[in-house]
């Protein structure tokens, strides 16, 4: 069973967390998944073998959560994130899957004093706006002016309920239209077979910040879920060569 946090707005987060040496890792999952998928558990147990603290947990509306997916947008998770992450004292290693990315990303904009390093799957910054808003239609943009609400299919299950707060509170949380410094080791993992965030994502991203220590890395053939073991090894390679630099 998981821990439960009270957020300041009220919404109860489930997560677990382990006690562990340095800096905490941090996975922050993606759009509709939640704590238990495979690159989260999988971090997990590495972190656990190396004797590293680890945090993962369930956005309001995800997984063991509490609230409605539909009652959340953007500014609502990253608030959800902030509280788990002010749960836990010292630097931390954020580890951003999909959504998870924007989200690590509005984090260490937040808060970069406490931010040791960040790595990103698949980041998916701003995409309720560029992804979402973008490809809508006039029909589909007008139903959502109007209805509130329209569904998307998806690939991975039942149809994507898109909201009209999410995409107007997504505007509020827009990382790629002004200056954004990541001043300590960052790492971007981007799969070039992903058919939910294109490559042109990633490398719009790399071009967007700033930093000293800033690479991508494009992996031929690998898909969004980026977790075949080939895939799950180079994660954890990530998050040690930004714990090793963080360390320098």
């Amino acid at each position: 069973m998981p821990n439960m946090l009270k957020t300041p707005q009220g919404r109860q987060i489930a997560y677990h967390h382990t006690t562990g040496q340095g800096p905490t890792i941090v996975f922050l999952g993606g759009f509709k998944s939640d704590m238990g998928g495979t690159k989260a558990v999988h971090l997990e147990a590495w972190a656990q073998a190396q004797g590293r603290a680890f945090l993962r947990f369930d956005y309001s509306g995800h997984g063991e959560s509490s609230e409605a997916f539909t009652d959340g947008a953007i500014g609502d998770w990253f608030a959800d994130a902030r509280a788990a992450l002010d749960m836990v004292k010292g630097p931390l290693v954020l580890v951003g899957s999909s959504m998870g990315g924007w989200i690590s990303l509005l984090c260490a904009r937040a808060m970069p004093e406490r931010i040791a390093g960040l790595v990103t799957i698949a980041a998916a910054p701003d995409f309720t706006e560029d992804s979402m808003w973008a490809s809508f239609d006039a029909s589909q943009r007008d139903a959502l002016l109007r209805d509130g609400q329209i569904a998307l299919p998806s690939e991975y299950g039942d149809p994507y309920i898109i909201t009209r707060r999410l995409i107007e509170d997504g505007r509020d949380q827009l990382v790629l239209r002004s200056p954004l410094d990541l001043p300590f080791p960052v790492r971007f993992l981007q799969g070039t077979a992903d058919l939910d965030v294109d490559v042109s994502v990633a490398l719009r991203l790399m071009d967007h910040v700033t930093g000293d220590d800033v690479r991508l890395t494009l992996v031929k053939g690998a898909d969004h879920r980026f977790s075949d073991p080939d895939c799950l090894d180079m994660i954890t390679a990530a998050v040690t060569q930004v714990l090793d630099r963080a360390a320098d």
